[in-house]
């Protein structure tokens, strides 16, 4: 058996509300939409991955789900111009990532980094 994808699930009542955030912000495409339900995605492909992890790093909350970017500083940039709140402030960590947290319209705490 080989897990060929892994597609967190977000409760909203109006998943709509959702659809700039991911679309302006991060440049998703709507690649289903029944809806009750909006699944976003992107052209690239990348391997499935789960983190199990006792915080977030530099004492953060774990969040809710990691987003690698190609430029970490451009998406912060429309993260901060959609008005979406930045939960930790974009910063080079030591172990090789530059990243900040934002909260989306679900609520959800979403980690948005780039490998240096």
């Amino acid at each position: 058996m080989t897990v060929k994808r892994i597609v967190p699930n977000f409760k909203m009542p109006d998943p709509q509300r959702a659809r700039d955030f991911y679309e302006k912000v991060l440049g998703l495409e709507v690649v289903m939409d029944l809806n009750w339900i909006l699944t976003f995605a992107c052209s690239e492909t990348s391997k499935p991955q789960i983190s199990i992890a006792a915080e977030g790093g530099n004492g953060t909350d774990v969040p809710d789900v990691s987003i690698e970017v190609t430029n970490v500083d451009e998406t912060y940039e429309k993260a901060r111009k959609f008005g979406a709140e930045i939960v930790y402030d974009i910063c080079d960590e030591e172990w090789g990532v530059r990243r900040f947290y934002v909260k989306d319209p679900t609520g959800k705490i979403l980690n948005i980094i780039s490998h240096k």
